[in-house]
């Protein structure tokens, strides 16, 4: 074999093992934030107060004492939920990192983290409209941060060749619709308390139109590029 024929082998190789051990680094990403999400709801069970009382009578009215911080658990869990399935949906075509990926992830999980506690401020008594704000300021950059996680994606090219070409647009859509109803609940939350949390309902029914919106568009697109192809 020739010098110049062993040095392309040599560099087709390396090319390879840089190319696996980028898929490994996003692989080891994927599952630590997995595990990051399970911790953040795993820390929201373990912060529900146990209703106490020695009759039936005295248990169901502790657990109606106690209803609120049952409320804001699983609302959390529903937010912790829709931002892990939004990440799953994406980073399963995700095969490399690049640009500030990796670094705003961290960033996407630490308000991950930060929403247990915020949980538990958003239950105490007094001063609901900073502790509401808090908490929807939480979510809100969670989604903003995830919205340019999305961008560096596109940017940098880091997605399979096969990745459907609406996936990133989808994601950019449910991200966006995310961060706007808990940005718009702030204002609420200092005219009316369930106006305010009435907002936060407002989201999986405004995510699905918009989702059936779009299905009902490509399906659309589709039979027309059927009809303009037939002879």
């Amino acid at each position: 074999m020739s010098d110049q024929r062993r040095a392309e082998h040599l560099s087709d190789d390396d090319e390879v093992e840089a190319l696996e051990v980028r898929a490994i680094a996003v692989e080891r990403l994927t599952f630590f934030a997995d595990a990051v999400i399970a911790i953040a709801i795993t820390l929201l069970a373990l912060d529900l107060p146990v209703p106490t009382g020695e009759t039936n009578r005295e248990l169901l009215h502790s657990v109606g004492e106690h209803s609120p911080e049952y409320i804001a658990f699983l609302i959390s869990f529903l937010v912790v939920g829709a931002h892990w399935r939004g990440h799953h949906r994406t980073f399963r075509y995700v095969t490399t990192l690049g640009g500030q990926l990796a670094r705003l992830t961290m960033y996407w999980l630490l308000m991950q983290v930060i929403t247990p506690f915020a949980t538990r401020v958003l239950t105490e008594n007094g001063a609901f409209q900073v502790r509401f704000t808090f908490y929807a300021l939480v979510q809100a950059t969670a989604a903003v941060i995830f919205l340019l996680m999305l961008r560096e994606l596109r940017r940098h090219r880091l997605t399979r060749a096969d990745t459907p070409a609406s996936m990133l647009t989808d994601a950019a859509w449910r991200t966006s619709l995310l961060a706007a109803a808990f940005l718009i609940s702030i204002p609420f939350s200092f005219i009316s308390k369930p106006v305010a949390y009435a907002c936060w309902a407002v989201i999986p029914l405004t995510r699905g139109l918009v989702r059936r919106a779009v299905t009902t568009r490509r399906r659309a697109g589709r039979t027309e590029d059927r009809r303009s192809t037939r002879p």
